[in-house]
């Protein structure tokens, strides 16, 4: 069973009356890769200042190690930070970047130069000492600021939205790289992003934040495809809210009224006849075919039984393997699903004004309470 190396116990924070955080609870693993995820303002890196030192919290405690860190500066935690900017010394050569937080702790210099040497080879930055940051890339910025990061060998290694300034192909190559870096070096990371794509790319767990708290925490696989709430599923990629009410229930599935259809939906959730819900789907869940050839197809026909509702085709967006295509419901709803493109087709299967019938297998979605 996994231990944890921080514990954040009925953290509260506020700036000049805003709160920041409120009653925050989190447990951080030994080991593992931890994300932050939000919108900006919610907290998260308020979260990761009360971990390195930099902000104190007004109630609460944060524990590393087993040790309380009240009253504990940031230089005394094992504890390091990537900052968003790096914040590399500009008129120091890479060596000395790395080497300055050694220099500080009076270690020795023949110790220094083995210590650094071995930081710069995990992030393949041998043979580049004499360089200053100005001769490097965007991403060879990025591997100093991480080698100055590791090299005291740290417990928790916090980052700040490190790949914010990087192209995309470049944050891309350097989140398999951070990824790889942790399971090398064991060491916890701690990532705030904003980012879902990144976060479910590099973490074990992701900690899903709203205004100062915590929404739901689990593993990226668990985040997207059973979200706790309709922020959550709102925030962690595309989602389609169809409304509906239960009719009947039957174990853990349920007839239900859904835009006006019935079909049958499984849920562990508690309902009752008359309860509102929203029956959440991706764009990837569904089932869609041309009506026509639903209606010139009894096997199409029954498998659309249990699940079938119908609109007409309104955009369609190509996107290179896949394809989006935007429906309009029967009643009004406009969903978004999507497809994989034939490359062997001349032009995509639905087109704008196709009438479709959509369905969904039994058991991919997921049912929540109606939220305003």
């Amino acid at each position: 069973m996994a231990c944890s190396i921080v514990d954040i116990s009925q953290v509260s924070k506020s700036f000049e009356g805003l709160v920041a955080l409120q009653d925050f609870n989190l447990s951080i693993e030994d080991g593992e890769f931890l994300t932050l995820l939000g919108p900006s303002g919610c907290g998260k890196t308020t979260v990761l200042r009360i971990i390195g030192g930099f902000e104190t919290c007004d109630h609460g405690d944060v524990v590393i190690d087993g040790v309380s860190m009240k009253g504990v500066p940031p230089e005394a935690r094992t504890v390091n930070t990537i900052f968003q900017s790096y914040a590399l010394f500009p008129h120091m050569n890479i060596y000395d970047n790395v080497a300055f937080g050694l220099r500080i702790e009076g270690i020795a210099k023949s110790d220094i130069a083995t210590m650094v040497q071995e930081a710069l080879k995990l992030v393949r930055l041998e043979g580049m000492e004499t360089r200053k940051p100005s001769e490097l890339s965007g991403g060879q910025q990025q591997r100093v600021a991480i080698a100055r990061a590791i090299v005291k060998k740290p417990r928790v290694l916090l980052l700040d939205e490190p790949l914010s300034a990087l192209d995309y192909r470049l944050r891309k190559q350097m989140q398999k790289e951070l990824k790889a870096l942790q399971r090398t070096l064991g060491i916890t990371f701690v990532l705030v992003t904003h980012d879902q794509e990144e976060a479910f790319t590099m973490s074990d767990r992701v900690v899903v934040m709203n205004h100062g708290r915590i929404e739901q925490v689990g593993s990226p696989k668990d985040i997207y495809e059973t979200p706790s709430n309709l922020y959550v599923a709102r925030f962690v990629g595309e989602i389609n809210v169809l409304d509906g009410v239960i009719v009947e229930r039957k174990d853990c599935n349920f007839a239900a009224e859904v835009e006006g259809v019935q079909v049958s939906v499984k849920s562990k959730r508690d309902f009752n006849p008359g309860d509102k819900i929203h029956v959440l789907l991706r764009p990837e869940d569904f089932r869609v075919e041309v009506m026509r050839e639903v209606n010139e197809s009894p096997e199409l026909a029954k498998k659309f039984a249990k699940a079938l509702l119908t609109g007409v085709v309104e955009h369609t967006f190509y996107k290179g393997a896949t394809y989006d295509v935007d429906i309009v419901l029967d009643d009004g709803k406009k969903i978004l699903i999507s497809e994989f493109f034939d490359e062997d087709a001349e032009t995509l299967y639905f087109q704008a004004g196709d009438r479709v019938a959509v369905g969904w297998f039994e058991g991919w979605e997921v049912v929540l309470p109606h939220e305003r």
